[in-house]
Parts: structure tokens; sequence; C-alpha cells
């Protein structure tokens, strides 16, 4: 007569299971800790353009870090329960039994994670204070890096559909073109002409909302001389996709050389330009469509 399994009574198997997911992941994690944070860190975006980019790097590799002995155990408890515990073919199909109430398991777990949630909390606040995050923080700026007053101010004005810059420290010349020097505190005025932008320049760390009439202060720390992306990163009409330029970090005598030409050919039109502003609201004809 066919007999069918029975289900092992609770605490029949007294193999050491946890004591061995335990070390595997302890052995696992020492070993993919390190190579994530040396080998993966410094490749992760945004990029080393300025310090606030280098700084968002950091960030992303303590992340990283952070979560690799999280993925170890899932990976090491999933394998190690797949492979010891899986049921031969023949097996009837059963429930395994149930286990409740484990305090040991049920405190660690609130303790770990609370301690781990608050030390990134803490963490991510005292880095986006020492020289501002590269993000937007509107006209009154919170994390406002040492020197503020003194660093050369550059405003980028979105419109649709096409970025343009102006320099107040040179004369309020507008450009097409975003040259800075290497080295170099900057402060971007971000604001719009029309509809809500987005100016984003991933490779400098830095996206700030542009949006009618208000002052969107975003701080960045210039390294050496490199080109970067600008795009728009929010819906701004028919061609968005188009809102595309090419910034550049250049040399001190670089920039000094490029900003006399940009102001040679402003001269003819400076006394037509409007005066410089910190925000702007639409035009009414181009407010009305």
């Amino acid at each position: 007569m066919a007999t069918h399994p029975t289900t092992a009574a609770p605490g029949a198997d007294r193999a050491p299971h946890g004591r061995r997911v335990i070390v595997a992941w302890l052995v696992l994690s020492i070993v993919a800790t390190p190579l994530v944070a040396i080998f993966l860190g410094p490749i992760l975006p945004p990029g080393n353009a300025s310090v606030q980019g280098s700084g968002q790097v950091v960030d992303n590799t303590v992340l990283t870090a952070t979560i690799t002995p999280v993925f170890c155990l899932l990976l090491v408890f999933f394998v190690y329960v797949l492979t010891r515990f899986r049921a031969a073919p023949a097996t009837a199909l059963e429930d395994g039994p149930p286990l409740r109430n484990h305090n040991g398991i049920q405190v660690t777990w609130i303790v770990v994670t609370t301690v781990v949630v608050l030390s990134l909390a803490g963490f991510g606040t005292f880095e986006l204070l020492q020289n501002g995050s590269g993000g937007g923080q509107g006209p009154s700026p919170v994390a406002v890096p040492a020197g503020a007053d003194h660093m050369m101010q550059v405003q980028v004005i979105g419109q649709q559909w096409n970025w343009t810059y102006r320099y107040p420290g040179y004369g309020g010349i507008e450009t097409q073109d975003l040259y800075l020097p290497e080295n170099t505190y900057v402060v971007l005025n971000v604001t719009s002409l029309d509809v809500i932008h987005s100016f984003w320049a991933y490779a400098l760390g830095v996206k700030a909302d542009a949006n009618p009439g208000v002052d969107n202060v975003a701080y960045l720390k210039t390294k050496g001389p490199r080109s970067f992306e600008i795009r728009c990163a929010e819906l701004c009409g028919l061609w968005h996709g188009y809102m595309y330029q090419t910034g550049h970090i250049v040399p001190q005598s670089q920039f000094a050389a490029w900003i006399k030409q940009q102001q040679t050919l402003n001269a003819s039109i400076a006394r037509y330009m409007p005066k410089y502003s910190r925000s702007y609201y639409p035009d009414p004809q181009r407010r009305g469509g």
C-alpha cells in the first residue's frame, strides 16, 4: 500500500541552519562590501566635474556599500533555503510548520534597521549642508557654502526651447553658451521666461527647476576643464527633446578671453537688453500663447 511522506514535527531538524546562514552571510559581506566600494563606487553617477558631483558619487558609494550586506543576506538566505529545504519531485505539496514570535529576530531587525536609517539620514543631512547639494534651493537657500557672497554669478534662463545665460558680474551680458572657469565657486540663479523647465547639468551634479518669476539658487564648484551636457528635465512643450546644449569648463585664461569676446559681441545691443533681474515673468504675448 502506498504511503505519503509526513511533515516533520517542529524542532525535529536540529541542524544549525541559522548559524550556517549567518556565517555564510558574514563571509560574503566582508568580501563583497569593500569590492563594491573600491571598484564600483568610483564609476557611480553623476561624475567628478564639480565638487557637488564628486560629493554625490561619495553619497552613492556609501548607499551602495550599505545595501551590499543586505543584498548578501537575502542572497545567502534564499540560496540556502532553496537548496537545503528543496522538496523531492515526488513529495506531496504541503505547507511547512509555521514559526511565529521569534523575539530575538524581531528585536534584532528593529534595532538594525533603525540604526541604519537614522545613520543614513544623519550622513545625508551632513553632506547636504557641506557645499550645497547641487539642487535648486529656491530664493532663500539653506545649504550655503562659505563665501557665497563672493562667488561668480551666472543666471540660467529657460525658454521654449533653449537655454541662455547672463553674467551679471560682466555687465549683464547674455550668451547662448555656458562657459565656466575651472576651480571656481559658481552661484546659478535659475529662472524661466515662459513655462516650467528644469536645468539639468548631469556631470556637474546640478538639477534645478526653472520657474517663471522664481530665482532658484544652486551652488557648485567646478573642477578641471571638460565639457558637459545640459538638458531640460521637465516636459515643456513640443520641442522639449531638442532643448539640449553642451557646456564647458575651461582654464581661467581661456574664460577671460571668451568673456571679453562676448562683451564685444554684446556691445552693440547692450542698451536694448532688459535690465538684469534675478527672475523674469513671461512677456504678456508669450503668456497668452
